[in-house]
């Protein structure tokens, strides 16, 4: 099995590639299988988002300023780096429900060590982002360790912190919304490098961090196997149940630096808002970009892809007065679509 950071690796690379067809017709040149379901899986988004700019181009007002592409890159981030350990858990056939409460608990921590005075800790920014970082990967430990020990299915390990997990976070802050005035947020929401914020300069370098992770290293192998076939993974010796628990790890982690930089934009923790509904965003994102739901295939381009049309489509929505509860059905919608899509590349294959 090859991994690969954005190609179809499953358990059927392992058959015989079919012999080339003569002639090169359009279908070949564009990459287009005979199966338009294969197509929308593997480069729909790409389309999609090309749609999407067209579209606000023509019908968006501003929308092609410096100021409003600046936004939307200041947007990104958060949704980029959840959707990227989103992917990695999916690869393995499991979910992680609980990204959006991380994010929610490693921004409580990060106040609890900022604020001075009162239950405060009262520590350096450095020593806080490092505390809430750390926090977020307690909490995949803890979600891998029950899919991967107790054997819980991942959704059900990952649904009790999605309810609990906002719970906890509030308990950190008081149930308050916590305002930091921390010279180093004002850097992070500000400051830029050729003319991209750094915060997206970070997801970047995250998601192509991870990438070679998945193509290079043989953790990544073993991810994309275990998602394949796990008990085919179990009989071949690979250490399963500690590639789970660190790959619920990473997801954690992930979600926590997210957690770290939506707080810095917002310049407070308030659990109430911080990552709601992140979870729904990053799926979409990961199903669109054309992983599979069922596991043994990462796509990390398509990933990243996938988050910047969510993004952007939910910044189209609401600047065409559009709620935010029309924006998740449209989210729900796409999902359906895109596993749907999926389904049709499988049977064609």
């Amino acid at each position: 099995m090859s991994a690969s950071t954005d190609t179809d690796t499953n358990a059927d690379s392992a058959r015989p590639a079919a012999p080339a067809k003569k002639g090169g017709g359009w279908k070949e040149r564009l990459g287009v299988s005979d199966s338009w379901g294969a197509w929308l899986s593997e480069r729909g988004v790409y389309f999609a988002l090309i749609l999407l700019v067209l579209y606000n181009a023509a019908a968006t007002a501003n929308f092609l300023t410096l100021d409003t592409i600046q936004l939307l890159f200041a947007q990104l981030p958060p949704v980029i780096i959840v959707s990227l350990g989103m992917a990695l858990v999916i690869g393995t056939g499991g979910v992680d429900l609980s990204v959006g409460a991380t994010m929610a608990i490693a921004s409580a921590v990060l106040a609890k060590f900022v604020v001075v005075g009162g239950n405060g800790f009262g520590q350096p920014i450095a020593v806080a982002i490092v505390a809430a970082i750390l926090v977020g990967l307690l909490v995949g430990v803890f979600n891998g360790l029950v899919v991967a020990v107790a054997e819980v299915q991942p959704i059900v390990a990952t649904l009790g912190l999605l309810v609990a997990g906002r719970g906890i976070a509030l308990v950190i802050t008081g149930g308050a919304l916590i305002e930091l005035f921390v010279p180093f947020f004002q850097t992070v929401r500000l400051g830029k490098l050729f003319g991209i914020p750094y915060i997206m300069w970070v997801a970047l370098l995250l998601a192509v961090i991870i990438a070679v992770v998945m193509r290079r290293t043989g953790f990544g192998y073993r991810l994309l196997a275990i998602g394949g076939n796990r008990r085919a993974s179990v009989l071949a010796g690979l250490p399963v149940r500690r590639t789970l628990i660190a790959v619920y790890a990473l997801s954690g982690t992930l979600a926590a630096i997210a957690g770290v930089i939506a707080t810095a934009r917002l310049r407070a923790s308030d659990p109430s808002y911080i990552g709601l509904l992140i979870e729904l965003s990053a799926i979409t994102a990961v199903v669109v970009g054309g992983t599979a739901l069922n596991g043994g295939q990462v796509r990390i381009v398509g990933t990243v892809a996938g988050a910047i049309f969510i993004q952007l489509l939910e910044t189209t929505l609401v600047s065409h007065n559009v709620p935010d509860s029309g924006a998740r059905i449209v989210e729900a919608v796409i999902i359906v679509l895109a596993v749907y899509s999926q389904r049709a590349s499988r049977r064609t294959r």
